[in-house]
């Protein structure tokens, strides 16, 4: 994004309209684009400032107004998923939201969900021998015979 006109320039164009020259004359006489000097004129008939407006900045988060709400639905069910608080907040406020808009505004709220040691593990089958060491038996011993759509053979022609 451009840096904003100087406010030196600012002002002489302003004068050079007001002097008589058209708007579009006072773009070239000064070298800067017509559009940008008549949104300046349109600024200062406004509100009578020659300052630009403020750029950039953070847009207010859609779940700002609902994070107490928020927080007590992530306290009440702490296994809730993302795409479960999802359809609570449409179901109770009618808020549509992203899955990364509310993971920004949980993380913003400091409710991260990390799984601590004394949690069970997603799978409780164990994935390996505990005495086998790695690579130990040959690893064919461990591939299940199974077939995939790539190594299936072709069914026979009807």
């Amino acid at each position: 994004m451009p840096a904003p006109i100087s406010l030196d320039l600012r002002e002489r164009i302003v004068e050079a309209v007001w002097g008589g020259s058209s708007i579009r004359q006072a773009a070239r006489r000064f070298a800067v684009s017509p559009s940008a000097a008549i949104k300046l004129m349109q600024r200062v008939e406004a509100t009578g400032s020659l300052e630009p407006e403020q750029a950039g900045g953070r847009k207010p988060l859609l779940l700002e107004p609902h994070a107490e709400a928020l927080s007590r639905m992530v306290a009440a069910e702490t296994d809730i998923t993302l795409v479960e608080i999802q359809a609570e907040l449409e179901r109770r406020f009618g808020v549509t939201a992203g899955l990364s808009t509310i993971h920004r505004m949980l993380r913003r709220l400091g409710l991260r969900l990390k799984k601590s040691r004394c949690e069970l593990p997603n799978r409780t089958g164990r994935m390996s021998l505990p005495s086998a060491a790695a690579g130990a038996l040959g690893s064919a011993s461990w591939i299940r015979s199974v077939s995939s759509s790539s190594t299936r053979p072709r069914p026979p022609p009807i």
